[in-house]
C-alpha cells in the first residue's frame, strides 16, 4: 500500500517581517493612508512583498537609487496557499478561495531573480515597522535631500 507524499506547507496565522520596496513618494503615501492594493500583478490584486531585503531594495526597477525606500513590516499572514508554477489554477484568484496571502516559494521558476515573493490581500493585515533608506554616495544624498523639501 503507497501513502502519497505530502510537500510541507506554510504555516497559517504566523507573523513574518517583510519589505516593500517603493518610492519616496509612495511611501509618504503609504505613512499617511495605509498600504492599497495593486489592482494586478503575478499573483493578481494585493499588496507585494517579500522576506529578502536585497530584492526589496531593487524596487522600483529602473528608478534611481536615491529615490527608493524600503518599508519594513510585520504581517499576520493568515491562511496561506503556495503557487509553485506559472499558470496555478488559483495564479490570480487564490484571495476569492479563502486566501489571505499568496507565497510564490524561492527558485519555483516563477521569479527570475529565483527569490520568493508574496502578495497580501488584506493591508490591514501588516504593520509598518520602518523606513529604510539606501546609503547614497554624497551627490545623491544631495539630490534626495533637495527632494524631500518638495514631497
Amino acid at each position: 500500500l503507497a501513502y502519497p507524499v505530502t510537500i510541507p506547507q506554510t504555516v497559517e496565522n504566523q507573523s513574518y517581517i517583510m519589505y516593500h520596496g517603493t518610492t519616496r513618494q509612495n511611501a509618504k503615501s503609504i505613512l499617511e493612508n495605509g498600504f492599497r492594493q495593486s489592482e494586478d500583478g503575478m499573483l493578481g490584486p494585493g499588496v507585494y512583498l517579500t522576506r529578502d531585503l536585497k530584492k526589496a531594495r531593487r524596487y522600483p526597477i529602473n528608478h534611481p537609487k536615491w529615490d527608493r525606500v524600503v518599508i519594513k513590516v510585520k504581517v499576520n499572514v493568515g491562511r496561506v496557499i503556495a503557487i509553485r508554477y506559472n499558470n496555478h489554477p488559483m495564479q490570480k484568484t487564490w484571495c476569492f478561495h479563502g486566501y489571505d496571502t499568496a507565497w510564490v516559494p524561492p527558485n519555483c521558476g516563477m521569479v527570475p531573480s529565483g527569490q520568493e515573493e508574496d502578495c497580501v490581500w488584506d493591508p490591514r493585515r501588516m504593520k509598518i515597522l520602518q523606513l529604510i533608506y539606501p546609503r547614497l554616495d554624497p551627490a545623491q544624498s544631495i539630490v534626495a535631500s533637495l527632494l524631500n523639501l518638495l514631497i
